[in-house]
């Protein structure tokens, strides 16, 4: 038998496949990639990367005579190693500009609020205790503004403190992303610090529905465009980016202009995370554990990994603790309340960019996922009732997931693996 453990919530999950189906897993292995770059730790990767910013002068050029600096931070779903990267950040702004006024800008997005709780494990007592932080809020109109049109035709509205400073920067990380193409650079700004109504806008059903606009690909991306001409319109003007391990440590760090440093990262993710497709008839995965499993709005992301190489017909097999539940009303909804999962791509598609319903650009990619594959959902952390109104198959445990596939497509029926569906390019 073939052991299988894979990251769940803030621990694993455990299971066996017999040997005569398993045909391996999917997975890049970076885990080693710091000791092998010559950098002694990862600090020195942050270091050598702002003392050489690509495409742009020093952080520190660029603050001086400053005196309202924004940093826009992502939220407390994404797993950037902030308590390393946001002091280096504000020693290299004080260090030539004391007096400037600094205010971190929490990107949550759509999201809910980050809590308290989360801030202080983000970046620690210091930080938490001492700077200014300001989580956005998407829908809070009085600390929105309109700054321009964007191509897709929505307005580009975002939070006032990013569009009235007299710099703009952000931290991030960069890994593959299942719409945008990569996470990162200008997505800080646009979904990061964006109105409720430009991201949906942003996200609407032609963009989403685009060949091009998918895992680790930009060229002609149209959602990366638009998100592109959003960040632009902020004068967004500097860019902290890591990518990290499976272990959740920064294995490279891309600072400098927002557009070439988020470039030149995301060819490194592509070197770094790329792997070739094992078309089987079950392919089991996940999204790497906490935060990026939370809940089954995120897990879509692992699903499209699973996707990628399952054949059609086949299974897919989820894990993912959802602690959060569903993770968004609209989405939710969508899928409790639909007779058929095909209409919620057709009507997707048809929708106006301007009318995209709350939620429904990931309403539509779970749709597509589940219209060509049998998804099973494994938790023991969600309510199962919310599982079956979302039309998904539920299984408490990977062991009695694996044993209904292979009810489902046969005892000789093919199996691959992959152990951190958000972290890989299928190819």
């Amino acid at each position: 038998m073939v052991a299988i453990k894979l990251k769940y919530d803030k621990g694993y999950l455990a299971g066996e496949v017999p040997d005569k189906n398993f045909l391996g897993y999917i997975k890049v292995d970076n885990s080693d990639f710091l000791q092998k770059s010559y950098q002694t730790t990862e600090q020195d990767l942050i270091e050598n990367s702002l003392n050489e910013p690509i495409g742009s002068q020093q952080l520190e050029q660029l603050a001086a005579g400053k005196k309202d600096i924004v940093i826009i931070s992502s939220d407390h779903t994404r797993p950037v190693p902030s308590k390393l990267i946001m002091p280096i950040i504000l020693a290299r702004i004080r260090s030539i500009n004391p007096d400037a006024r600094i205010t971190i800008l929490v990107a949550t997005g759509t999201h809910r609020a980050s809590t308290q709780e989360e801030l202080i494990d983000k970046y620690g007592h210091e930080i938490f205790d001492k700077e200014k932080i300001i989580v956005h809020d998407s829908r809070d109109n009085e600390s929105l503004v309109d700054i321009g049109v964007l191509p897709s035709g929505a307005s580009c509205i975002i939070n006032k403190l990013a569009a009235e400073c007299d710099l703009l920067i952000a931290e991030g990380f960069i890994e593959p992303h299942f719409f945008a193409g990569f996470s990162g650079g200008r997505k800080a700004v646009f979904p990061g610090i964006a109105a409720y109504t430009s991201v949906v806008g942003n996200h609407n059903g032609q963009f989403i529905d685009s060949q091009k606009a998918r895992t680790g690909n930009l060229k002609g991306n149209p959602i990366h465009l638009d998100m592109i001409h959003g960040a632009k319109l902020a004068n967004l003007q500097f860019i902290i980016n890591v990518v990290l391990d499976h272990d959740k440590r920064i294995i490279g760090c891309f600072s400098g202009d927002p557009i070439i440093a988020h470039e030149t990262g995301c060819l490194f993710v592509k070197k770094t995370m790329s792997a070739s497709k094992i078309e089987s008839d079950i392919t089991i995965t996940c999204n790497g554990g906490y935060p990026l499993d939370q809940n089954i709005y995120q897990a879509v992301k692992g699903m499209t990994a699973a996707e990628a190489t399952n054949k059609q017909g086949g299974v897919i097999i989820m894990v993912a603790g959802a602690r959060d539940g569903h993770g968004g009303t609209g989405f939710f909804n969508t899928f409790k309340n639909t007779k058929k999962v095909q209409d919620i791509i057709d009507e997707a598609i048809k929708k106006p960019a301007n009318e995209t319903a709350p939620d429904q650009w990931q309403s539509q990619i779970l749709a597509r996922v589940m219209v060509e594959h049998h998804v099973i959902f494994v938790s023991d952390l969600i309510d199962s009732e919310i599982i079956h109104d979302m039309k998904l198959d539920y299984c408490p445990d990977l062991q009695s997931a694996i044993a209904k596939s292979f009810d489902l497509m046969g005892q000789d029926a093919t199996v691959s693996v992959i152990p951190d569906g958000v972290s890989v390019i299928i190819e």
